[in-house]
């Protein structure tokens, strides 16, 4: 194998592919949050009713979920560079087109089918099926640390368009917005995106020799499962990667509803809308460093236990506090919420990529986490029009967030029956050890 002069940096260079995955979640999530501000500002000018308005979103995120797959295909096949630059031009494009928006059915067409194709093309589809190329027993850290860009995205964006919105109106913001992502997302991805460690002459890891005592790697617990040739025929046989998929699937549908509706909830519970949106921009930076930490955390004590802990308790923690906050004049609990909303959903994202690919690395990976993203975005999608249909039917949020703290505790189960710790799981071994090959 031709040695790349790449292999000679002070760094892994896998890890400048961890940093434009920061950067591209950053502009995927924040997007999608953003939203948030924009669907005030729509509301008020055109006077659309709630569930109509936020079905755009639902719509967005439908068309994420039939494209997702489509992505990972081609990037299996093709190789990123070449999917993701034409993503970006589509994307930028879709976004310029909202500052025309005039109906609701134009918004639909720009932002929930063109928007929405393009930001499938920067977001955690593409870089989930390159970082499974990337890294192993680094796994969780450093898919922890790309999709950290989504707290990142959630704290710059969202409070940037609200600060926009008031000085010159929703429509300059999606103009500046797209072009934004056309000048920082096209360069840096013309520049140093790559496909696998493989086409530079480097390894896995970035694997080099050792001084120290331990190490941690990678323990195949399930050899029959580890050495299948995945494909997404067969992973639908499975009935563990159908637990996986009800995982994915509940916890975003309850997740969106209230990601997509908090601030509008803030507004009518006496908040501005720019303090509203700082809440949104607090969470974003409270997940930035929480996915981070749970991804260093899963590689320790295993991805069953982190999601348990992310989502069974702080998520419903978190729609405790958000509610009890409405009622109380001093706003103390809504801070809580954003605390607690922050680490709770900052699990998701590490893990889904993370527990994908323990169980189904491989040639078709990303085919398979195509699927994967494309149940996360049917969930995503149901989250946002179920909570303003709850909404215009009840007059209140309360039925549809007590529902997003129900289905987080129940998907916390199907993490535990898909069971990726029964594949494979990093743990500690001797310097020694690891060179002899450790242990079967």
């Amino acid at each position: 194998m031709k040695q790349s002069r790449l292999a000679g940096l002070p760094f892994f260079y896998g890890w400048v592919i961890v940093g434009l995955g920061v950067i591209s979640t950053a502009f995927w999530m924040g997007i999608i949050t953003s939203f948030s501000v924009f669907f005030v500002a729509l509301t008020e000018e055109f006077h659309w009713s709630r569930g109509s308005t936020a079905g755009v979103q639902s719509v967005a995120l439908l068309t994420y979920t039939a494209m997702a797959p489509i992505v990972g295909r081609l990037i299996d096949y093709h190789g990123p560079k070449k999917t993701i630059l034409p993503g970006i031009v589509l994307l930028s494009v879709g976004l310029s087109l909202c500052s025309l928006v005039r109906s609701l059915l134009t918004f639909y067409i720009f932002y929930g089918i063109l928007v929405a194709i393009g930001f499938t093309f920067v977001s955690i589809v593409s870089y989930s099926t390159i970082l499974s190329y990337w890294f192993e027993r680094k796994r969780g850290i450093a898919s922890g640390i790309a999709v950290s860009g989504m707290g990142l995205g959630t704290f710059v964006l969202v409070p940037l368009c609200q600060y926009f919105i008031n000085g010159y109106g929703w429509r300059f913001s999606y103009l500046c917005f797209g072009g934004l992502a056309f000048c920082i997302l096209f360069p840096l991805s013309t520049l140093f995106l790559k496909h696998k460690p493989e086409d530079l002459g480097l390894q896995v890891d970035g694997v080099t020799v050792t001084g120290r005592r331990t190490i941690r790697q990678v323990h195949v617990r399930d050899k029959r499962w580890a050495g299948t040739a995945w494909t997404v025929s067969k992973a639908f046989k499975e009935s563990r990667f159908w637990a996986f998929l009800a995982f994915c699937f509940l916890s975003m549908t309850g997740l969106y509803g209230l990601l997509i509706h908090e601030v509008r909830f803030l507004v009518d519970c006496g908040l501005g809308k720019m303090a509203a949106a700082y809440i949104v921009s607090l969470v974003g930076i409270i997940s930035l460093f929480a996915r981070i930490f749970w991804g260093w955390l899963s590689d320790r004590i295993g991805r069953e236990n982190t999601v348990t802990a992310g989502t069974a308790f702080l998520s419903a923690a978190a729609i405790f506090l958000l509610l009890l906050g409405r009622s109380h004049e001093t706003h103390a609990y809504i801070y809580l919420f954003a605390v607690a909303f922050g680490l709770g959903w900052a699990v998701m994202a590490p893990m889904f990529m993370a527990v994908a690919a323990d169980m189904f690395q491989g040639r078709n990976f990303g085919s398979i986490y195509g699927v994967v993203e494309a149940v996360i975005g049917s969930g995503s999608a149901v989250g946002p029009w179920l909570a303003g249909f709850i909404y215009d039917k009840t007059g209140s949020y309360s039925a549809a967030f007590l529902y997003t703290a129900i289905v987080s505790l129940v998907s916390c189960l199907f993490v535990w029956i898909a069971g990726p710790g029964r594949v494979r799981r990093t743990r500690t071994v001797s310097a020694q050890e690891s060179t002899r090959g450790g242990p079967a």
